[in-house]
């Protein structure tokens, strides 16, 4: 892992300073590219890479920017994969903030836990197999196939001053859901997973017990519309000192745009930037409330977080390396829900390689999160679970009683360049077994 890192740190720096040792930062800029190399037991070896690009403008905004692409085409050769581009710009409109997201996100083997926190049980050892561990069914148990086509608009501009905005949207989202294909994961391996006829996981089990209703079992269209409005005052977006960025709204998927589940949710976020030591040392929180207002959310799209604009490849958990660092992806997950993460932002090193403005960041961080309104399970559950599984026990699936605080803490190290071009390494721990133990990632962008 740090040898991967190293390689990925080095090659990312080499590229970004040759793309802009040259030039003044006018006009449009390289910013940067990554190579992803990575290795995954059950999903292969994933290659590819990422760049962003960024237009300062003539005369030049910078740090600021008029328009900014990224773009991103990686894969893992069983199978999944991100392939995206994105286009923010701040004039293309008169007066509005626009950002378009094409997005194709296949995924083998995406992270399904049950739903409402704890009320839902996980067991480690099930997806455990180290030698002599028998309580081991499968590495697959707490995974589902999802495919996830996204074209998103969003949209804002200025109501009254220069901070209070409106914001609007719309997305058309395809996701194609289904078993773990175990016969592509087995290919070429020597210590074969169990077919889904000896060892259903947990997505199988929860449509045989009705949880997840069989029209929603193999996905379908979720096509929204998004109102809303924002308060924005933050002194730099890629990393903020001082300022707030607050948003609320409703996303709503309404019958005339063609939804065959309709529904609609409200969203509330509030971030708040404190200077401890001007321009080295800041506090900084985010906290936001989700929650469902009518109509039936599908299964697929429960676990994703509603903001005025995406900030990365996903918006979705609770759990995973944009919500809860060092929590199981998507563990907590339900019709609403209270979240919040606090950071302590330090600037230890201020450095100049091949005539570019860097500096290092480290964080350290507390998130945390708990279920405000349960998915309603039917309540012949028991029943069925009895007859089905007449060998199990119920209390290894299902837990009484309202969902607790889950948490995680940790630390982050930050390789900034310019100013915009962000590289971060997140390592996050757990606070509960029932949530994992410890999650690394490495990405780009501060989390809020």
């Amino acid at each position: 892992m740090k040898k991967t890192f190293t390689i990925i740190l080095i090659s990312l720096l080499a590229l970004s300073v040759q793309a802009q040792e040259k030039k003044i930062k006018t006009g449009w800029n390289f910013a940067g590219a990554l190579p992803a190399v990575t290795f995954d037991s059950d999903l292969g070896f994933q290659y590819g890479a990422l760049a962003e690009f960024y237009n300062y403008g003539k005369p030049s905004k910078y740090p600021e920017y008029l328009d900014h692409i990224y773009t991103e085409a990686s894969r893992f050769t069983k199978g999944s994969g991100i392939y995206r581009i994105m286009f923010e710009s701040n004039h293309l409109i008169k007066g509005v903030q626009s950002v378009t997201d094409l997005s194709y996100l296949p995924d083998q083997a995406y992270d399904f836990y049950g739903f409402n926190g704890y009320e839902s049980v996980y067991n480690k050892p099930w997806m455990d197999n180290t030698a002599g561990n028998n309580d081991y069914r499968t590495r697959m148990f707490y995974r589902y196939q999802r495919n996830l086509f996204r074209f998103k608009n969003d949209f804002a501009g200025k109501l009254s001053g220069d901070h209070l905005k409106w914001a609007a949207g719309f997305a058309f989202q395809n996701f194609k859901t289904g078993s773990v294909d175990i016969d592509k994961l087995n290919k070429g391996k020597t210590d074969k997973l169990p077919s889904l006829t000896d060892q259903p996981g947990l997505f199988e089990r929860y449509q045989a017990l009705g949880i997840i209703p069989s029209d929603q079992a193999s996905g379908g269209w979720v096509n929204t519309l998004k109102v809303g409005i924002t308060w924005d005052s933050r002194d730099n977006r890629p990393n903020p000192m001082k300022g707030i960025w607050t948003e609320m709204g409703i996303e709503a998927a309404p019958g005339f745009m063609g939804n065959k589940w309709s529904f609609s949710r409200f969203y509330f976020i509030h971030r708040q930037y404190f200077t401890l030591i001007k321009n080295d040392l800041s506090l900084v929180y985010r906290v936001g409330f989700q929650t469902k207002l009518s109509g039936d959310v599908p299964f697929f799209y429960e676990s994703q977080v509603i903001t005025s604009r995406l900030t990365g490849a996903y918006s979705e958990g609770l759990g995973g390396s944009k919500t809860l660092r060092g929590i199981l992806r998507n563990r907590v997950i339900g019709d609403g829900f209270f979240m919040g993460n606090v950071e302590l932002r330090w600037k230890p090193l201020y450095f100049k390689f091949l005539k570019q403005e860097c500096y290092l960041g480290l964080n350290g961080f507390y998130d945390f999160g708990v279920i405000t309104r349960d998915v309603t399970m039917p309540s012949d559950v028991p029943t069925k679970f009895t007859t089905l599984y007449p060998t199990e026990n119920y209390t290894d699936y299902f837990k009484t009683g309202k969902d607790k605080l889950h948490q995680s803490t940790g630390v982050s190290v930050m390789v900034v360049i310019n100013r915009n071009f962000v590289i971060a390494v997140d390592l996050g721990k757990a606070l509960d077994k029932q949530d994992g133990n410890i999650g690394f990632s490495i990405g780009l962008n501060y989390l809020f």
